[in-house]
């Protein structure tokens, strides 16, 4: 059984750090870098830089931990079946923004360029505020699904058991 609670352990530290880096690109620094820049082009280019990363911690972590809830589900620890859904919404969240809307954002925001204008000034602002707009809502709720899980994760009958000097550890 040590050897389970150790998975857990391992599990829940990998995912917080996860969650953790959703939580501070999104709602720390993205706004950071906005409300401290004044040319909102170039915060807006470090914003998006910044979440293809967070996209690409995403994508790995988010399989990585499906495969190893797996792996706890087959040593016995059912409850890990309920986790599995949770990564797997965060995981499509992280692809439809990842291989669906950042590149068509990109491509917008090239094309704006060629002309020599911001994405937002050119005949394509419209189109890329809605895209802007799916993808913030997708990166709420991978967050939000991350805080729901790691709620759940964190429950003490699932991790702790009461100190008992008489216990072997």
């Amino acid at each position: 059984m040590a050897m389970h609670t150790t998975a857990q352990r391992v599990f829940v530290y990998i995912f917080a750090l996860w969650l953790g880096s959703l939580v501070t690109i999104g709602y720390v620094v993205a706004p950071v870098l906005f409300a401290t820049l004044h040319d909102t082009q170039v915060a807006g280019m470090i914003a998006g830089q910044l979440f293809r990363i967070e996209g690409t911690i995403s994508l790995v972590l988010g399989v990585a931990l499906i495969v190893f809830a797996n792996l706890l589900v087959k040593r016995g620890l059912a409850h890990y079946k309920h986790v599995r859904w949770y990564l797997l919404a965060m995981l499509i969240c992280a692809a439809v923004v990842a291989f669906v809307l950042q590149p068509m954002m990109n491509a917008m925001r090239d094309e704006a360029a060629s002309q020599g204008v911001s994405v937002m000034l050119s005949s394509l602002g419209a189109s890329f505020g809605m895209l802007h707009g799916i993808s913030s809502v997708l990166y709420l709720v991978q967050t939000l699904s991350g805080l729901i899980l790691l709620w759940r994760l964190t429950k003490p009958t699932d991790l702790v058991k009461p100190y008992s000097p008489l216990q072997p550890h």
